[in-house]
């Protein structure tokens, strides 16, 4: 907490996140995953953990849910390059893809919640359950929290509109979520055009 509180810039909270030894799967993983997109952009998306093609290239979503993650966006007429920001409540693989351990998760919050203040996003949006409940300290499961707005206040009292919705790889998998996946894409867009 103190190592991240410390950061007062991104690029200090990157260089942070790659020198910290206090998370076990770093020693396991090939890259530290740290973002995408534009830091400072209107959007910022917070997944779960990277996977093996995150892992090998270093960038978060850039696997199979990446281009479908990227789709959703483009619908809006959003893109990673100009309207995103992008990273996981990880930043390490955890081997085999396995969802992270609740240790593993409170080691690296205290990054990802001081990401979320120097991003300064107008809008955070939650991809999937694991990446909800640890930023939002909740035990609720994502069929619930999804398509719901909330208030994420930040340790610098500071407050983000939030959004958690299914993540992309769930969509592959259960296609037929995909309908209410867009009616959470479609509220992210009103509540943006609303904050101007």
């Amino acid at each position: 907490r103190e190592i991240a509180r410390r950061c007062t810039i991104i690029a200090e909270l990157e260089e942070a996140v790659r020198a910290f030894e206090g998370c076990a799967l770093k020693r396991t993983a090939k890259n530290t995953v740290f973002a995408d997109g534009v830091a400072g952009a209107p959007i910022m998306v917070v997944g779960e953990a990277p996977g093996a093609d995150e892992d090998r290239l270093g960038k978060p979503f850039v696997g199979v849910s990446g281009p479908l993650l990227d789709r959703m966006f483009a619908a809006l007429g959003m893109s990673r390059e100009r309207d995103l920001y992008i990273t996981n409540i990880l930043f390490w693989r955890p081997p085999g893809n396995r969802t992270p351990t609740l240790a593993e998760q409170s080691i690296c919050l205290a990054f990802t919640r001081r990401h979320i203040e120097l991003a300064r996003p107008k809008l955070l949006v939650l991809a999937g359950g694991t990446a909800a409940k640890a930023v939002l300290d909740t035990t609720e499961g994502i069929m619930r929290l999804r398509g719901k707005w909330t208030s994420l206040k930040l340790d610098d009292g500071s407050e983000v509109p939030t959004m958690p919705t299914f993540h992309p790889a769930y969509l592959l998998r259960t296609p037929a979520s995909k309908r209410q996946s867009w009616l959470d894409l479609l509220a992210i867009d009103k509540r943006l055009k609303e904050l101007g």
